[in-house]
């Protein structure tokens, strides 16, 4: 009976979190008897302008009354608050960064690791050169500083980020642009690294020129590294991929273990 369900999170106490956007609010799926069905759903905040973007940080050993955080990504900002998980309720928001709103793409993802909250902005277009440098991009926001930078850039539509736990390293999906037939370009999965650039939208898939948008030919190929970073794996065009995770080492079958799960 939920409406849109989005993001999903588990608190401290294994509730399940999940955004619904289109009703502006968070809320707790919660399982008494452990049935692994929710026999209720409680509102943890509402009011919000289509939340996404969900994540927890329960480091805060000094505050004995609400040791965890709860951050919520809504379409025009970042918002911190006191988790109070006896009651599921989001108390005392804070707002950590103001993000562009409107166009095409409205959802805000986040991924918090080591201290940084990663933050997915989509383009407000189809294709186009964007006048806002945080459309199309990851933003990184430093929780102990507070500051906000730039990570990466020419992601057109990343809605989800995960870890890959043999590494570390942060891996996304990426929707590609429509307009150019069935085929192309490819829907995309990248591993993102600190300042680079992944070619929307200018290029695509393996640094594919996009010269149906991009009419610049000054330059035999301006797709090519060190300029432009490509896809990790390029899938069918129009896949749309959203959520992704890796298969732990666990409760999984051993030829599938460390894997990833894509869901279209």
């Amino acid at each position: 009976g939920l409406k849109g369900p989005r993001a999903m999170v588990r608190d401290s106490r294994r509730n399940l979190l999940v955004s619904l956007p289109s009703d502006g609010k968070v809320v707790a799926l919660i399982d008494n008897n452990l049935d692994g069905k929710a026999e209720e759903i409680k509102t943890v905040i509402g009011a919000l302008k289509n939340p996404h973007g969900l994540a927890f940080n329960c480091s805060d050993e000094s505050n004995d009354k609400f040791p965890c955080k709860l951050y919520v990504a809504q379409e025009n900002q970042v918002k911190v608050y006191d988790y109070d998980d006896k009651n599921l309720q989001a108390l005392n928001g804070e707002k950590l960064a103001d993000l562009p709103s409107g166009g095409f793409h409205i959802t805000r993802s986040l991924l918090l690791k080591d201290d940084i909250l990663y933050i997915a902005i989509g383009s407000s277009c189809n294709v186009c050169h964007e006048k806002d440098s945080r459309r199309a991009s990851i933003l990184a926001i430093d929780l102990k500083t507070k500051q906000v930078r730039p990570f990466a850039k020419g992601l057109r539509n990343s809605v989800f980020m995960t870890i890959n736990p043999a590494d570390g390293k942060i891996w996304a999906t990426d929707m590609g642009r429509d307009l150019l037939g069935d085929d192309l370009p490819p829907d995309e999965i990248n591993i993102l690294e600190e300042g680079k650039n992944y070619g929307w939208p200018i290029c695509y898939g393996q640094n594919i020129h996009d010269t149906e948008f991009d009419k610049n030919t000054y330059f035999r190929n301006p797709c090519q590294a060190p300029f432009e970073t490509p896809a990790r794996i390029d899938i069918p065009a129009h896949s749309a991929p959203l959520g992704l995770a890796f298969v732990p080492k666990e409760g999984w079958p051993q030829n599938m273990q460390g894997d990833l799960l894509v869901a279209y």
